[in-house]
């Protein structure tokens, strides 16, 4: 069942360079962090204004579209214990030109999401606080909310999971007030009316991309304590918890303001009508506080990616460097958080952004067939749906792929290109004068 470490080409190094620290809870906190963000916060709005009081079994179908991908992830996960996730999978099943592109395109993504987050979070602020208007003031905080999340996450595993914790409850507790006080006081308005199919399609598209970033389990596996055994259950319950609430915050939605509008501050405005401009600032709070929880979860996951990625070989030594004193992945955090303070400077990337998630995409369709083309080469005696499973979330990949833009698939194709130049440098490093390894 296992890939066996002569196979996986020392994928897994059998004497840890970090030390597991996280249990179940803290690695639940990966998924549910990478799953609600910002976008909870508009959700209820945009739905309810798509296809009425079928909203809430919007988000039970796209949950249901992405649970074979769920499943492919948890049944990968119990092959492996190592870092790096889809980098490790795409790596061990098709080689490591794969595995690099599977980790460049998740990275890309990633740190499009964390300059786009940073500037969500202060805008968020700014509401309260209208000195971060200014557009000096506005840079300055942004540098400070990324290099805060980067020191956080330098200084240890522990201390990272122990801050998202509490942000996590910051960002739910309001949530979970409004949810339960809209359905106890007001009519939850509960019904079942058929969409049209033009405008039910559509939604289904936003209703998975609302699920994505489930897989941020998988990329710190190595530092997670029984992995095979941890991470298959935290992506099972969380999608599960994750989606029953959103139907009950939709339906809390319905039930207090349907009418409300209120765009990306829709829950602001029902929390308006139950509690006045206090309960808009205390969602304000808890939307700011939602990005910034999913931002420190990508500032940990992310570079323990690039971390397994220099342990496979695919990138220089030096992203695998620990730092002594805290036992994390130092050059790898410090080089994310960087990157991530030049892009936020840059009008520019908004560009990227159309691409992001189609490369994420690639991430997930790479994992698909790998499980199947790793079960057979392995001579396991899986069961026949295993395959059936994998098939369905690459095509349900396939499909939420094919309605991108033309203009996405442009800038993935960049996306790729620049990662084939990139990989011809870091598969080679000791023919470059510039490289770690030189």
């Amino acid at each position: 069942m296992l890939l066996s470490i002569e196979r996986a080409g020392n994928f897994m190094n059998p004497a840890d360079k970090l030390p597991r620290t996280v249990g179940f809870w803290g690695t639940a906190l990966f998924p549910v962090n990478g799953m609600i963000g910002s976008g909870i916060f508009a959700m209820p709005a945009i739905l309810v204004a798509a296809v009425g009081n079928f909203a809430p079994w919007m988000m039970l179908l796209g949950a249901l579209i992405i649970l074979p991908l769920a499943w492919v992830f948890a049944a990968l996960a119990m092959r492996f214990d190592g870092h790096g996730g889809p980098v490790l999978y795409a790596n061990a099943a098709f080689g490591k030109f794969a595995g690099f592109q599977s980790g460049w395109m998740r990275y890309a993504s990633a740190v499009v999401a964390v300059a786009a987050n940073a500037h969500v979070a202060i805008a968020y602020l700014a509401v309260l606080f209208p000195a971060l208007e200014d557009p000096f003031l506005r840079s300055v905080a942004t540098i400070a909310f990324i290099a805060f999340v980067t020191v956080i996450n330098l200084v240890g595993m522990r201390a990272s999971v122990r801050v998202l914790g509490t942000m996590t409850i910051i960002k739910l507790a309001p949530l979970v007030v409004l949810t339960i006080v809209g359905l106890l006081t007001h009519d939850p308005a509960v019904g079942l009316t058929l969409p049209q199919f033009t405008d039910f399609e559509s939604v289904v598209l936003l209703t998975f991309y609302a699920y994505m970033a489930f897989e941020n389990a998988n990329f710190p596996a190595g530092e997670l304590r029984n992995p095979r055994r941890t991470i298959p259950l935290a992506l099972m319950t969380t999608l599960a918890a994750v989606a029953l609430f959103y139907m009950l915050v939709i339906w809390a939605y319905l039930a207090i303001a349907p009418d409300a509008g209120g765009g990306e501050s829709a829950l602001a405005a029902a929390a308006g009508e139950i509690a006045g401009q206090a309960g808009v600032v205390v969602i304000s709070l808890a939307a700011a506080f939602s990005v910034a929880a999913n931002t420190l979860n990508g500032g940990i996951v992310v570079p323990r990616m690039t971390y397994g990625m220099a342990e496979q070989g695919t990138l220089p030594a030096v992203f695998a460097h620990v730092s002594p004193r805290f036992q994390t992945p130092d050059v790898s955090i410090l080089f994310y958080g960087g990157i991530a303070i030049l892009f936020s400077f840059w009008g520019g990337f908004a560009a990227l952004a159309v691409a992001s998630t189609l490369s994420r995409l690639v991430t997930y369709l790479l994992s698909a067939l790998a499980l199947p083309v790793l079960e057979r080469r392995d001579g396991d005696q899986t069961p026949w749906w295993h395959l059936v499973i994998a098939l369905l979330a690459a095509v349900a990949t396939l499909w939420v792929a094919s309605h991108a833009s033309a203009k996405a698939f442009q800038m993935l194709g960049l996306i790729f290109a620049v990662g084939t130049i990139l990989f011809f440098f870091a598969a080679h490093p000791r023919r470059y004068p510039f490289s770690s390894e030189a």
